[in-house]
């Protein structure tokens, strides 16, 4: 038998290229030629022990038919990396967690817009983690790994860009943080940029303000430059030669035929102000058009494609010209407007909190749930990083809110990544360590029509005020637009941003950039691209515009509900903190649970024990509260000396009785300690089932309990006399005043 040694696969066989990177204090190390040699590209991405594979492939041709562009980014976490088995009956990974489908919208967003318009090849982009230190987050090299190999690929994409984490620890900017750095961050900045511009950026802050955003994205930027020099260099040494492509482009004689069939009636239809009203209009003009184009150029020519993209490129021309030569918006408003608002709160009797949030017409409902520890949400954490939530923020588009029917399913991607930038604006400003409850808001998006998620951070602060939940401070959200005109070389010329843009202005400018905070800083963002960049310069206008609009909406919420209610909702549960000794912790539960399920049935309560003796008691029934509390009290509790107690007498002896004091303790009085007379038998002072005032008097060295009724009967008559002997003075002086 006779074996292979090396190569067998390629020319090249297993040589592989190296690249270290200096990355703020780390280094990140890029490796190609080694693996997965049959993809179009790959790459293995290394921070300390956390490696990541990313492979793309292409297809050859596009699909007959094809209309749009098919890219698929996939990022998976292997429970292997991490050297654990997944959970589940099955012990096999299964769909996408959160955070993997978060971390493919991150990878997605930033390479599309670079990929040649009117190429419809499909691309499947893939990250798969192998190794995970839970120290270094392996996303940001994902996004490193997914640039890299479509650089070194034959397949059209006009990269390189660069990728870092930045967070602030003691006031200094840290590029790429560990999970335990990140615990002392107050921001959580994901960053993609190119040489010269920024491309995308997404996360969190603790109302960072706006000068220390703005260097935040400075320092990001240049944090990416030695990354793209590293990919610049793989691709010097060992890229390939991009592939001739075919696109699909409008002919003239299609594009001039329906420009001559419109004439000048496109205008008047996209600045219809009202969105239902608009559609239907162009929806009208353009199925007038078509038939006539079919009939006159035949269907060969006006396939459903070409018409398709026809009108695409009609109208992006047509809102450009509209926004930057006549210096209109297609709803008449103002660039620096904000959309009329309104807001209601208390809107559902049985939910917690509610609240409805319209901006134009963009409509939010949202509905809060408290519920107790054990509802927040637990998950796996191969990579490192939190493995419960506790405040969650669950965002769904159904299609009537755009006026369409379509398939009804679970969450999508979209609403997992809109969910979520509202869930990281909000999350800062409510006080989860103060506040013991889970918090869930549902937004449910009933109309939309340009900016659903930020509508949700809107309507998501108010009912969570509503419900009671004591928000440090209100958050609000708005999105930025930017419509632009570039030369031949790709450079922009002229730029107009628009606060609070529509759904077409998404669909037909170049930017939604999302930031949410309060009065006093940024708290959540997310910045979206068709460019291929964004300056520094920009940017900066950007957010001053996204902060004076904050400020106006959060004026206008204040009319509605300007600070949290002082009462939780009658229908949330209340919560009742004790601490026991955690020796006692076995006690109260008792053998197989039998204690602490009998007070939660007798009660009615929910009752959590943590290992540090604390007692988290549930209950939306007050009765129900206290009576948990005082049988747990009872059961726990540690008996003073010197202390009086309302105890039951339990056995009676020849020389005294054993009185219970608390539930399951008890202790003796002896005969001597019954009254302050001599007593014959315990008789004739207690019987069975008395209820009776005792001291404790002491506790022996083996924990047994002495108590007295006649010390207890002493205390209580002198207490009594006290309280006489305070009133008299007053009554005594009364009458002398009336006999003067």
């Amino acid at each position: 038998m006779k074996f292979l040694r090396g190569g067998g696969q390629g020319s090249k066989g297993n040589m592989s290229e190296k690249v270290t990177i200096p990355v703020g204090t780390h280094q990140i190390q890029i490796e190609t030629g080694k693996l997965a040699k049959q993809a179009d590209g790959s790459v293995l991405v290394q921070l300390g022990d956390t490696v990541v594979l990313v492979a793309a492939v292409a297809a050859n041709t596009a699909k007959p038919g094809q209309e749009f562009f098919p890219l698929t980014v996939d990022y998976r976490e292997k429970a292997a990396a991490a050297g654990k088995f997944p959970g589940g009956y099955f012990k096999r990974e299964g769909r996408p967690t959160e955070k993997e489908i978060l971390t493919s919208r991150f990878i997605d967003r930033p390479i599309r817009p670079l990929f040649p318009e009117g190429w419809f090849n499909e691309v499947q982009v893939q990250a798969i983690v192998m190794s995970a230190d839970g120290e270094n987050d392996p996303d940001v090299l994902a996004a490193i790994g997914a640039s890299t190999a479509l650089s070194i690929s034959d397949i059209p994409w006009a990269g390189p860009l660069g990728a870092v984490r930045v967070g602030r620890v003691g006031g200094q900017w840290v590029a790429n943080p560990t999970h335990t750095q990140m615990l002392e961050s107050d921001l959580d900045l994901v960053y993609v940029g190119s040489e010269t511009e920024m491309v995308m950026f997404e996360g969190s802050a603790n109302e960072i303000s706006e000068a220390d955003f703005n260097a935040a994205l400075k320092f990001a930027q240049e944090c990416c430059q030695p990354i793209l020099a590293a990919q610049k260099e793989l691709v010097a040494k060992i890229g390939k030669p991009k592939r001739a492509i075919t696109v699909t482009v409008v002919p003239d004689e299609v594009l001039n035929e329906t420009k001559a069939l419109i004439g000048d009636r496109l205008m008047p239809a996209l600045t219809i102000v009202d969105k239902q009203a608009r559609e239907d209009a162009f929806h009208a003009l353009k199925t007038e058009v078509t038939a006539k184009l079919v009939a006159k150029l035949g269907a060969e020519k006006a396939t459903p494609a070409i018409i398709k993209e026809t009108f695409y490129r009609l109208q992006t021309e047509a809102v450009r010209r509209l926004i930057l030569k006549q210096g209109k918006r297609l709803d008449g408003r103002g660039f620096d407007e904000v959309r009329p608002l309104s807001a209601e709160v208390s809107i559902f009797p049985r939910a917690h909190g509610s609240a409805i949030f319209t901006r134009g017409e963009t409509q939010a409902a949202a509905l809060v749930t408290l519920g107790t520890s054990e509802d927040a949400q637990e998950f796996d954490a191969y990579t490192g990083g939190a493995t419960e939530k506790q405040f969650i923020l669950h965002y769904n588009f159904p299609n009537f809110s755009v006026g369409e029917t379509g398939r009804i399913a679970g969450p999508g991607r979209r609403e997992i990544g809109h969910g979520a930038l509202a869930e990281r604006s909000i999350k800062p400003m409510v006080p989860l360590k103060e506040f013991p409850y889970a918090v869930r808001v549902t937004c449910e998006i009933l109309e939309s029509n340009g900016s659903s998620s930020m509508a949700s951070v809107c309507g998501g602060t108010l009912a969570l005020m509503d419900a009671g939940v004591p928000m440090i401070r209100p958050v609000a959200g708005i999105s930025i637009g930017l419509c632009t005109e570039s030369d031949a070389q790709g450079k922009v010329t002229q730029a107009q941003l628009l606060t609070d843009i529509l759904g077409w202005e998404d669909a037909f400018c170049d930017m939604d950039c999302k930031i949410a905070g309060t009065e006093k800083g940024i708290t959540g963002f997310q910045l979206d691209l068709k460019l291929g960049g964004i300056s520094h310069d920009l940017m900066v206008q950007t957010v001053e515009k996204a902060r004076v609009a904050r400020l106006f909406i959060l004026g206008e919420m204040a009319k509605t509900l300007a600070a949290p209610r002082p009462e939780l909702s009658k229908y949330a549960p209340r919560i009742l903190a004790l601490k026991i000794n955690p020796e006692k912790i076995g006690a109260l539960i008792g053998p197989g649970g039998k204690n602490i399920k009998r007070i939660v049935d007798e009660s009615g309560c929910e009752i959590n024990i943590e290992d540090d003796g604390t007692v988290k008691i549930y209950s939306v029934s007050a009765e129900g509260m206290a009576k948990a509390r005082a049988e747990i009290e009872g059961m726990t509790a540690e008996i003073e000396v010197g202390r009086i107690y309302h105890g039951t007498v339990v056995t009676i002896k020849e020389f005294g009785c054993f009185v219970e004091v608390f539930a399951g303790k008890d202790g003796l009085v002896h005969i001597s300690e019954l009254a302050n007379f001599r007593v014959k038998q315990a008789e004739d002072i207690v019987k069975i089932g008395d209820k009776i005032w005792v001291k404790c008097i002491g506790v022996d060295e083996k924990g047994r309990i002495r108590l007295s009724r006649k010390a207890a009967m002493a205390d209580r008559d002198k207490e009594a006399a006290e309280k006489t002997a305070e009133k008299t003075p007053e009554k005594t002086g009364e009458k002398t005043a009336e006999k003067k």
